[in-house]
C-alpha cells in the first residue's frame, strides 16, 4: 500500500465520525458492505481504488488522492482541472469532473514549454489552497524533472501573496536544489523577448534564475 493511500485510509474514520455517520450509513453511501469499510478504516484493504468516491462522499481535500504518472496536459484540459479544484479565475468553466490531486497537476502545468499566462497565473493558488499537499513527492518529481526552479518559483509567489510557514519550509527545502541555468516560466521565448525579461523580470523570478515578468501583484485569485 501507497502511503497516499495510507493517508487517505487514516482519515476516514475521522470524517465519517466528524458527520455522525454510522459505519452501517457510511458503507451505503458509499455502495460498500460495513465489513469492507472497517477494514479500510483499518487499514487492511488499500483506499486507493475508491478514492475519488470517498473524497466526494465524505469531502475530503484532494490532496490525499492518489500520486501517479504525470503526462501532458493542455492549457483547456489544465483550465478545466484548475476548474474542479475550485480555482475562481475558471469558475465559470463546467467543473462536473473528477478531481485531480493538486499536486500531480501542478507538476503538469510546471512541464508545459507554453502555457497560457491565465493558467500560469493560477499556479499560486493552488499552493496557498492546498498546502498540505504532498511536498516530498512534488519535490522529488520535479527534480527529476529539472522542474525545480519553477516550483520554487511558484511557492515563492505563493508565500509573497499569502505568508504561510508551511509554504517557507518548502522553500528552504528548494534552495537545495535550485539548478543555475537560465530558464523560463513554462514558456517558449524569442531571443527579443529573452533580452527583454532578463532586464525587466521579476524579483522573484530572478530568485530562481527564470525569465518571468509575474509578480505577486499579478495573482488576481490569490
Amino acid at each position: 500500500m501507497c502511503m497516499r493511500s495510507l493517508a487517505l485510509n487514516s482519515r476516514l474514520r475521522e470524517a465519517r465520525r466528524a458527520r455522525g455517520w454510522t459505519q452501517a450509513r457510511a458503507a451505503a453511501r458509499l455502495g460498500v458492505t460495513q465489513a469492507y469499510l472497517s477494514m479500510l478504516e483499518s487499514g487492511v484493504r488499500d483506499a486507493g481504488p475508491l478514492a475519488r468516491k470517498l473524497v466526494r462522499v465524505y469531502d475530503l481535500s484532494p490532496d490525499v488522492l492518489p500520486l501517479y504518472e504525470v503526462v501532458a496536459h493542455n492549457d483547456t484540459n489544465l483550465a478545466l482541472e484548475l476548474a474542479a479544484l475550485g480555482y475562481p479565475g475558471f469558475s465559470h468553466l463546467a467543473a462536473r469532473r473528477p478531481k485531480m490531486n493538486p499536486a500531480v497537476l501542478l507538476l503538469a502545468a510546471l512541464g508545459s514549454e507554453n502555457l497560457e499566462l491565465r493558467v500560469a497565473e493560477a499556479l499560486p493558488w493552488l499552493v496557498v489552497k492546498y498546502p498540505e499537499m504532498p511536498f516530498d513527492w512534488l519535490c522529488r518529481e520535479s527534480c527529476a524533472h529539472t522542474l525545480q526552479n519553477r516550483l520554487g518559483f511558484v511557492v515563492t509567489l505563493a508565500h509573497a501573496a499569502a505568508p504561510n510557514p508551511v509554504l517557507e519550509a518548502w522553500l528552504s527545502k528548494l534552495a537545495d536544489c535550485k539548478l543555475a541555468r537560465e530558464d523560463s516560466f513554462c514558456r517558449r521565448l524569442n531571443d527579443a523577448e529573452r533580452r527583454w525579461l532578463r532586464t525587466h523580470a521579476s524579483s522573484e523570478a530572478r530568485q530562481w534564475n527564470l525569465l518571468s515578468a509575474l509578480r505577486p501583484s499579478d495573482l488576481r485569485h490569490v
